[in-house]
């Protein structure tokens, strides 16, 4: 049953910054309240629609920052043409999804990609906001890893084609294998361990296990004390160490694109490479044999919290989001009621709740960006009405409906997937990072076919 909540209130926005780079405009700009932050954001939460400048603001090198003129909200630059050694003036990137926790415990340290395939550390001063270059990853991934929730220098993912869950220390610059998967299930000879998702107090591991995204048929779980367990999605078979085995009651079959574990590590979301109408993902209940398919409103990507998912209803409007109880999925409440029709599409679909709470009541964020983008470089971004290009959180207690906006992202979206703004949120919940190509202003990629993207940080207040 869909739950219809009043009206969203409109909230004061902050003074508005008309120039960059001064001073006393960033500081007329930024919230002046010591408890503005995470859960309880003071940014603006008004509809007001917000074009965008005529020119992006002018960028220094990578640690220079600049402020949004219309939100007042400062952006780091992270990196620049010069950042990737091994490809000089190749694009820079944050994952390839949203929901993948490229941040460490602390607000510390984080990671970010290569057009190469390759995963740079960083380190990060909260309290300045200033990031500077830590190393290369001292092993070699296959799938983009992620930071542990407990320990601030600990990260885990799989060896390049490797079935094997790893653990990387970066203090120590030390890789411990912790479980093959090929010790629990029987696999062909091209199948291997994809991205990994860590359970909040990092005892589960989960991943996809496969050939390639789109025909992957095995999702694995790895429990520290209990083992493995794993759920084939073409024969429909559960077994493993732990838990009751058999065949799901559901007749779904189907091969994976992509799936999340929750922060409780009680459910995983399976998303289907080619799905059927009303039947885009199930959630398995990991620890039974209970696989419920989404019942209604299933577009779009989502994102998992402890017992909660958050996801578009694929409605009328992107921002037409729902939240779910994974154990009741047809219980699903409306985050932003008062919508209406957007004029023209827009995108939304990547998401991000690393800093939810065991309550799940923690705000989620995103950004956004539309198809019909300019790409002619320097071009201000579409926009008809508000939220259109920007980077928001969305609130999910049900208290209110708020949706508060930080920044624009000054990103195209027009130089394939890789520009796209996606972002990550930091597990306090108080920085973001996306990736953007600053309306092509940041040079051509080497092979001179697209513009390049960078990385991007701002704070949340």
């Amino acid at each position: 049953m869909r739950i219809q909540y009043e009206t969203i209130m409109l909230c004061l926005g902050f003074l508005l910054t008309t120039t960059t780079g001064m001073a006393a405009d960033a500081k007329a700009a930024a919230p002046q309240d010591k408890a503005c932050g995470p859960p309880n954001y003071c940014a603006r939460t008004d509809r007001k629609v917000e074009p965008y400048p005529v020119t992006p603001p002018k960028l220094g090198p990578a640690g220079s920052s600049v402020i949004d003129p219309n939100f007042g909200t400062r952006i780091l630059r992270v990196t620049d043409q010069k950042t990737d050694a091994k490809r000089q003036g190749g694009a820079l990137m944050t994952p390839s999804s949203a929901e993948q926790n490229s941040w460490n415990s602390t607000s510390t340290r984080f990671y970010a990609e290569t057009s190469g395939g390759q995963y740079l550390l960083y380190d990060f001063d909260p309290a300045t906001m200033t990031a500077h270059p830590s190393r290369s990853f001292g092993t070699p991934w296959g799938g983009e890893p992620q930071f542990g929730y407990t320990q601030p220098n600990v990260m885990y993912g799989f060896g390049g084609h490797s079935t094997e869950f790893q653990q990387y220390d970066i203090s120590s610059d030390k890789v411990t294998i912790l479980h093959d998967i090929a010790s629990c299930v029987k696999l062909d000879a091209d199948d291997i361990g994809h991205s990994i998702t860590v359970s909040a107090d990092d005892n589960r591991m989960e991943t996809a296990v496969g050939p390639k995204q789109g025909e992957n048929y095995i999702v694995y779980i790895y429990d520290r004390q209990l083992g493995c367990r794993w759920y084939n999605t073409n024969t429909g078979e559960i077994g493993g160490k732990w838990g009751p085995k058999g065949t799901v009651s559901t007749p779904d079959r189907f091969t994976i694109h992509n799936v999340r574990m929750s922060k409780s590590g009680k459910y995983v979301y399976v998303a289907r490479a080619n799905p059927s109408p009303h039947h885009h993902w199930v959630i398995w209940e990991v620890d039974t044999m209970n696989v419920v398919v989404c019942p209604s409103e299933c577009g779009g990507h989502r994102a998992l919290g402890y017992s909660h998912l958050v996801g578009p209803s694929g409605q009328s409007h992107p921002l037409d989001l729902l939240i779910r109880p994974l154990n009741h999925l047809e219980d699903s409440r409306q985050l932003i009621p008062g919508l209406g029709r957007t004029n023209g599409y827009w995108y939304d679909q990547h998401f991000s709740w690393n800093n939810t709470n065991p309550d799940d009541t923690n705000p989620i964020c995103l950004s956004t960006y539309r198809p019909s983008n300019p790409n002619t470089p320097g071009t201000p971004l579409a926009v008809d009405g508000p939220w259109e290009n920007e980077i928001l959180c969305a609130e999910t207690d049900g208290k209110d409906s708020k949706v508060w906006r930080f920044a624009h992202t000054f990103s195209t979206a027009k130089n394939g997937f890789w520009s796209t703004p996606r972002g990550n949120i930091s597990p306090d919940g108080r920085f973001f990072m996306f990736t953007s190509d600053w309306e092509d202003q940041l040079g051509e990629t080497p092979n001179g076919k697209k513009y390049r993207t960078d990385v991007f940080i701002i704070e949340l207040k």
